[in-house]
């Protein structure tokens, strides 16, 4: 399954997940100190869906040939679109932090938000593939992709889940702009974007906070600005080397989410500069080799298949270590591979084992 695949990137994927593992066990014990069955609990799920869970999405995706979801794409891109909506069905929404972003079955709860991220990025794979060059049609190029991003912006925005429709639209994008698209549909859909952006700060109080907290962190220290103001004190009490594993101050009852979207802070106040430039170094490592297997790719769908999914990676490995900077807005998407959240692990991980699978095709060349 794995003999021909690209071994460093395999090799960083699993000590990504490794270390993920560890700094959560260590972000963790800020929750033991006021909740010791639910330490227990989110020790035990995590490890599940990482070691269990994660390894057998990761196999799926490198087993499966990626050739053959191109000939399902809008199937399983309309079935995503669909489970996704289900989330306003009373009987199965599970609500939680002002959101309805989880169906409950039960025994299990799951994002099916995490579906549409690989799906759309299907399905404009394969439009790009399949149709390129009919573009100058507007009909196929920019109105395809903008009424299928339009019923997801719907979908998600309603939720909400702005996290989650930045990584979305910014992965689909990519994919789109490197399938071919025309340089006059690219401005026309900057513009939709920015006017959507603004019709979004004039309707949702809580964006325009987070935008008034990037601009000045100084602005509601107790409030919307509280949780940016805390990981940089986390990230500069780490200094070069850091605290120490497990020696974070922060993680308790001062970071919001330190298993979460806030697990950037914790390793840098434990592990310091040197800790951080090494989960980046990870990162980067992903990303170039995931952009030299769409470089290398065989084919067209391969080539669009494999930068979607290195974009969707990267897109919500910056979104969330860039707001835990300050260098960009909160959005609250979780840390690929390493934030708490069984079903971004899992859906992570597939996404890799798809790029692995089509890593395959190209293994003389990357």
């Amino acid at each position: 399954m794995f003999e021909r695949v690209d071994k460093t990137l395999l090799v960083s994927i699993i000590i990504l997940l490794i270390s993920g593992l560890i700094m959560f066990g260590s972000a963790a014990l800020g929750v033991l100190a006021v909740n010791e069955a639910k330490f227990y609990s989110i020790i035990e799920t995590q490890l599940i869906y990482a070691l269990i869970g994660g390894t057998f999405a990761l196999c799926v995706g490198a087993f499966i040939p990626y050739r053959w979801y191109k000939k399902y794409a809008f199937i399983f891109f309309g079935i995503a679109t669909v489970v996704t909506a289900l989330v306003f069905v009373p009987s199965l929404s599970q609500y939680h932090g002002g959101a309805h972003r989880w169906i409950d079955l039960g025994p299990i709860s799951f994002q099916p938000s995490e579906l549409l991220k690989f799906t759309f990025v299907l399905a404009v794979a394969f439009w790009c593939s399949k149709y390129r060059n009919y573009f100058k049609d507007w009909r196929y190029g920019v109105l395809a992709y903008i009424v299928s991003a339009g019923i997801i912006s719907v979908i998600l925005l309603l939720q909400p889940d702005f996290g989650t429709y930045i990584v979305i639209m910014t992965a689909s994008a990519i994919t789109y702009f490197v399938g071919g698209a025309r340089k006059n549909h690219i401005i026309s859909l900057a513009v939709i974007a920015l006017c959507g952006i603004a019709l979004l700060v004039t309707f949702r109080p809580y964006m325009l906070e987070r935008i008034k907290t990037f601009v000045n962190n100084t602005h509601d220290p107790r409030g919307s600005s509280w949780q940016l103001n805390q990981s940089l004190i986390a990230l500069g009490g780490g200094g070069i080397t850091g605290r120490g594993l497990g020696q974070s101050v922060q993680k308790f009852n001062y970071l919001p989410e330190p298993i979460g979207d806030s697990i950037f802070a914790v390793i840098g106040e434990e592990l310091g500069f040197l800790g951080v430039l090494f989960i980046l170094t990870l990162y980067v490592i992903v990303g170039v080799r995931g952009y030299n297997i769409s470089k290398y790719s065989p084919d067209q769908f391969g080539r669009l298949l494999a930068i979607g999914i290195t974009a969707i990676i990267l897109t919500q490995a910056t979104l969330n270590i860039g707001s835990m900077l300050g260098v960009l807005p909160l959005t609250g998407v979780p840390l690929p591979l390493v934030s708490h959240g069984g079903t971004a692990l899992m859906a992570a991980m597939f996404e890799l084992g798809v790029l692995l699978n089509i890593s395959k095709s190209i293994y003389n060349y990357v």
